[in-house]
Parts: structure tokens; sequence; C-alpha cells
């Protein structure tokens, strides 16, 4: 592939969700919206304004990555964590406008992960009273910048809602999710798409983006990126979509916001599914609720579902990235059970 895929960002796209609502008057101006949403108890007209950002089936969403996030995924990570709907950062565009979010203030390039949501369930609003653990986590245990407990991104100017995965765990990679980098005119480079019947990344960028996954290295020690390759396979997540069709369950292909069908490699037996589900594996150790993350021989890597410095401590784990904390426990030590979320479709 030979063309490059380079956009920016907007468009009809969004009319999967909502704009989020402020209702400005001469008593409440931008200033006053502001510096309520950056309050750690929202509450009355901040709290009204927060729940005009909702997410739909078929939302477009962002995560932003690190160079070592992005090759991540090329090596089989998931979409876990904080993220944003891609209508409220579109005017963001440059690596150096997107720092407010990433931190990288220096960064010639950001990137980032794009898909579809495939349903409200599988996302949180942070906010104190559900997330506390997050919001007064103290700053030598965290990474980035803190959770602020308004459902808003801390910010000097901007007004950004941010969500989180539900119980931040790791969600399936949906059909036509992108991962892309944005340069400094403007541009979002589509670097890779995805292919769910083949579980493999595809390579989109054309030479003149070559630079832009030059210097990427699988995690791990795994060794540097290939520029060159174009499919990258990767294993299969612990969480997976599911569905039914005539009463037999099959994994599915989810395609948002309406094709769902049955997993399979001949456009024939691709059926749609009846039923729709997302199943995640949770665990239990030290009494503590968390999910599965992988799992390697006897050990398996586990994610606090609400972490606290109190469970952090107790668990050993370790910050990963904003708002995620992991840890490997023995498997013998650890109680895990499978918990099917489902969909309406």
């Amino acid at each position: 592939m030979t063309q490059a895929s380079a956009r920016t960002r907007g468009g009809p796209e969004d009319d999967y969700d909502d704009p989020l609502m402020m209702p400005v008057s001469r008593t409440i101006d931008w200033s006053a919206v502001h510096r309520m949403s950056q309050a750690r108890e929202p509450g009355g007209t901040i709290a009204t304004i927060r729940r005009s950002a909702a997410i739909r089936r078929g939302t477009p969403l962002i995560k932003f990555l690190t160079a070592d996030q992005l090759a991540g995924f090329l090596h089989g990570w998931l979409i876990g964590g904080f993220c944003y709907r891609v209508r409220d950062v579109a005017h963001l565009r440059t690596p150096a406008e997107l720092a407010v979010l990433t931190g990288q203030r220096d960064a010639e390039v950001t990137y980032g992960v794009r898909w579809r949501a495939v349903d409200p369930l599988d996302y949180e609003v942070p906010l104190a009273h559900t997330h506390g653990g997050l919001v007064a986590m103290p700053s030598h245990d965290r990474i980035g910048p803190p959770v602020i407990g308004s459902g808003f991104a801390p910010a000097e100017q901007q007004i950004i809602p941010e969500f989180v995965t539900a119980d931040l765990a790791d969600l399936p990679v949906p059909a036509g999710a992108s991962l892309v980098a944005h340069v400094p005119d403007g541009t979002e480079v589509v670097l890779y798409r995805y292919l769910p019947e083949q579980h493999s990344w595809v390579r989109m960028h054309g030479p003149q983006w070559r630079f832009l996954t030059g210097n990427l290295h699988f995690p791990g020690g795994g060794g540097p990126v290939p520029v060159y390759q174009e499919y990258f396979p990767v294993p299969a997540g612990a969480t997976t979509y599911v569905g039914t069709h005539q009463g037999r369950e099959f994994e599915a292909i989810v395609d948002p916001p309406t094709e769902f069908r049955v997993a399979a490699k001949f456009p024939a037996a691709r059926f749609p599914v009846d039923t729709l589900g997302r199943r995640v594996p949770y665990a239990t150790w030290r009494e503590i609720r968390c999910t599965v993350v992988r799992v390697e021989k006897d050990w398996i890597r586990l994610r606090l579902c609400r972490p606290d410095a109190v469970q952090v401590t107790m668990a050993g784990a370790q910050c990963v990235e904003r708002g995620l904390y992991e840890v490997w426990a023995p498997a013998a030590e650890v109680a895990v059970d499978e918990v099917t979320v489902s969909y309406r479709l």
C-alpha cells in the first residue's frame, strides 16, 4: 500500500453523538463554566452540562497513546482506560495543542487509537463519587495529570469531557478501528487499520509517512517494528465479543453502529447475530476486584477495577498509565469468573 491515508478530524461521523451543551448567559459566562468544570465536586449547572456529553452506539472515540503504546497495539494490546469523544477534541489538531491531554509538551507527533463505541455500557464518567480512589490518589502513585472528579479533563483553558472504560477494563478492538498519528501541520495520518476477521492490523500509510513508525519497538524487548510489514497478526485478547445465531454461541465481529455478525473467515458464514455481549474475565485477589489483562503460564496480569491508595499498596500494583494499575499474581491465588455484559440490539 503506497498511498497515504490522511485527513483532519471531525465531519459527518460526528452525527452519532450530541455536542456538549453550555447554557452561557450574563451570569454564567465561559470562564465561570470552566471554573466549575475544574471543581472536584460537580453539581447543579456543571453536572447538567456534563450529562449532555454522552456516548451512544457508533460514537467516534479516541485514546491518545505514546509511541510504546502504539507498538503495543500492534502486539495485541486492547483498548482501556481514559478516552474522549472525537467531537470534543476535534479542535485540538497538532501535538502542541494535544499536549493539554497528553502532557507531551515537546512532542513532534502524537499517536492515538480511534474506534466507534459499541454500547454506552462500556463507558463510565470518572466522577468523585464513583472513582474517588483515582481522585484522591497521591501524586507519587500516579502517571499523568490528576483525575479531578468532575468528569472533565484538567485544563487551564479547555472544557473537555473525559470517559473511562467500564471498570477500567479492556475492550475488544472493533472493526474499523485505526491507529493514527497527529503531525504539526494538523494532519491526522491513518497508520494502521484493524481487520477483525484476520485478527490483524494492516498498514495504511505510504512511504512519505514511514518516519512516523521508524522508531517504534515492540514491548518487552521484542525488537523494532518493521516499517515495511503490511500485516501485524495479533493474538486473541482476554476479553471478546460474543453473540448467538439460531441458539448457538459464536465469537462476534462488531462494526458499529449497525453491523454485528458471526466471526467467520468466509463471507457466506458471517450471519447477523441475534444477541450480542462482551465477555470479561473478572478476578478477585487479596479481596481486591480486578479484571484479567492476560495469562502467562502460572501467572495472571490483573488490573484493579476501582483503584485507591490502599488497594495499590495491598496489591503492590504499579501505575502503567493514567488511571490504570496492574500487578502480576500467582494463578493459584486468583479466583477468576467470567461475566458477559449483554447489549440491546
